[in-house]
């Protein structure tokens, strides 16, 4: 693994508050926050209604980006901006592994029917540091 990839791999398995920006119906951006977390495989998740307005766009335009890393405005740490694919997952296997206890006030559980994941497969990820002015790029192969 590169040593580009293992930063960025650091910044996104730590659950966080991510700025994610879908496409809407008439071609606008919206950005709403949602909680992600990633695999070693930079696979990023977040839990989602089914119906929700965001599950719509995706099914229509599946382009995202996403802009995390910093989790304390008070310390400047590196950041990220994704560009990526995003879908909805509503397999049973899926919605079990994603399942955590930080979930229960708003589902009734990983079988509830209104509860799906969203995963985002990201293309590009730009890695800025503190004190540098060109962010660092990777790219999936």
């Amino acid at each position: 693994m590169s040593d580009l990839k293992e930063r960025i791999l650091k910044i996104l398995q730590q659950p966080q508050l991510t700025g994610l920006a879908t496409v809407t119906q008439d071609g606008k951006p919206w950005v709403r926050y949602v909680m992600t977390v990633a695999t070693p495989d930079l696979t990023i998740r977040c839990a989602t209604f089914v119906s929700a307005r965001k599950v719509k766009q995706i099914q229509k335009n599946p382009e995202v980006h996403l802009t995390c890393g910093v989790t304390d405005p008070r310390n400047i740490a590196p950041y990220l901006q994704i560009q990526g694919r995003a879908t909805l997952n509503t397999a049973k296997d899926a919605r079990h592994a994603f399942w955590s206890d930080m979930l229960a006030p708003i589902f009734s559980g990983p079988d509830d029917p209104n509860y799906g994941v969203l995963e985002i497969k990201p293309y590009y990820i730009e890695y800025s540091s503190p004190g540098s002015h060109e962010p660092e790029v990777w790219t999936a192969k």
